[in-house]
């Protein structure tokens, strides 16, 4: 069965629900009426957005832990990546050679990442990679959240990232709220991806005496360059 006929079959189970809770059994008009219903991705209220989008993502995401920075273009990528790794304070025994090392996803491989001493591989990440630079479908300017999708050029989106985790989010792929991101996804994807992961700082945890301890389950540090 094709990825096709598993959203028709888990659409019609989710109208099979609705007809059910309605009490109208097979109705055809109630399953149009609730296929409609379902069509019409209606919002409930949210909060107001300012018309700066870009200025309201970076500050939320400020507030998340995440450091961002802003560059012209993609060609400002490294030079804005090597600052960055200037500025770390990365554990003892770490040199500045192994700290300048990582991976990044295919799209960015013709970059100019020998200019800023950088040694970036374009390949999914392994164990002893201590970086890791991806783009991302999109970002919310109303959290400060990353969305990444899985497809070809995102090998490492549903992989285990580095410690510093670079993320390249373009300025028009920033979006008001959830509803926008779910409606880019429909009309770029057409049906949903395999996997669509939601990145709001830093991995963090609170679980012990609910002190919030950053890198507990994936990066210690998010940066986020936004382009244009």
């Amino acid at each position: 069965m094709n990825s096709t006929d598993d959203n028709g079959s888990a659409r019609e189970a989710i109208l099979g629900r609705v007809r059910k809770a309605l009490r109208r059994g097979a109705d055809p008009r109630a399953a149009a009426a609730a296929g409609a219903y379902v069509a019409t991705h209606g919002q409930g209220p949210r909060p107001a957005m300012p018309v700066d989008l870009v200025a309201r993502f970076m500050q939320r995401a400020t507030d998340m832990s995440s450091t961002v920075d802003r560059v012209p273009s993609l060609d400002a990528v490294p030079a804005a990546v090597g600052r960055y790794l200037d500025t770390l304070h990365l554990p003892p025994g770490t040199d500045g050679r192994s700290s300048r090392a990582g991976v990044c996803w295919p799209e960015f491989a013709s970059l100019d990442w020998t200019g800023p001493a950088l040694a970036i591989e374009a390949r999914p990440t392994r164990g002893m990679d201590r970086l890791g630079i991806t783009g991302a479908f999109c970002a919310i300017a109303e959290t400060g959240t990353l969305v990444l999708t899985t497809g070809a050029n995102a090998p490492t989106a549903t992989a285990v990232l580095p410690d510093t985790h670079i993320a390249i989010v373009a300025a028009s792929r920033i979006v008001a709220g959830m509803e926008e991101v779910f409606a880019l996804i429909r009309a770029e994807h057409g049906t949903m991806p395999r996997a669509v992961n939601l990145i709001s700082g830093p991995s963090r945890t609170g679980d012990i005496e609910q002190t919030i301890v950053l890198g507990a389950h994936g990066p210690f540090r998010m940066h986020m360059l936004v382009v244009g």
